[in-house]
């Protein structure tokens, strides 16, 4: 049955939920961080240059559900810190920061392009985000539909 919206509820959106946990500049700033391969709060704070109390908050929310982990360090002579790392499921967020990396690129880059570009690392090639069906590969807007799924609640 194709979904229609005024027959559902929303309190269980999965984005609603996603977004909650990681829908703030800072957060999905951070993740662009560790996912380029910072590890320690001083480096996220200096990369993304928000205030410290911020960042902090940022990373114990995302520690919290499980998206990155903290792991010990100590430099000689000082005390123990914890750098954070990306879990599987942090990993797995990579795909939507690639899509709203690559909808920025082309909608808000500057005039001379994109600062990064995301390529495949055997063959160079420009890496995209996009939707796919298993049978019928690459799809537009406009081959989508959405349905309810086994998690809708209609509304009574």
């Amino acid at each position: 049955m194709l979904l229609n919206g005024s027959e559902y509820g929303t309190d269980n959106c999965s984005l609603m939920r996603t977004l909650e946990i990681v829908g703030e500049r800072w957060t999905l700033l951070v993740l662009r961080e560790a996912l380029l391969g910072r590890r320690r709060f001083d480096d996220f704070q200096r990369s993304i240059g928000c205030a410290r109390n911020v960042l902090a908050t940022r990373l114990a929310t995302l520690v919290e559900h499980g998206i990155l982990r903290r792991e010990p360090y100590r430099e000689p002579g000082s005390r123990r810190r914890d750098e954070y790392r990306l879990t599987e499921k942090g990993r797995a967020l990579s795909t939507a920061l690639a899509a709203l990396t690559q909808w920025g690129d082309r909608y808000l880059a500057d005039p001379a392009g994109a600062p990064i570009e995301v390529v495949h690392r055997e063959c160079g090639d420009p890496v995209r985000a996009i939707l796919a069906c298993d049978r019928h590969g690459e799809l537009r807007i406009r081959d989508l539909a959405l349905k309810a799924g086994p998690g809708a609640k209609r509304i009574a």
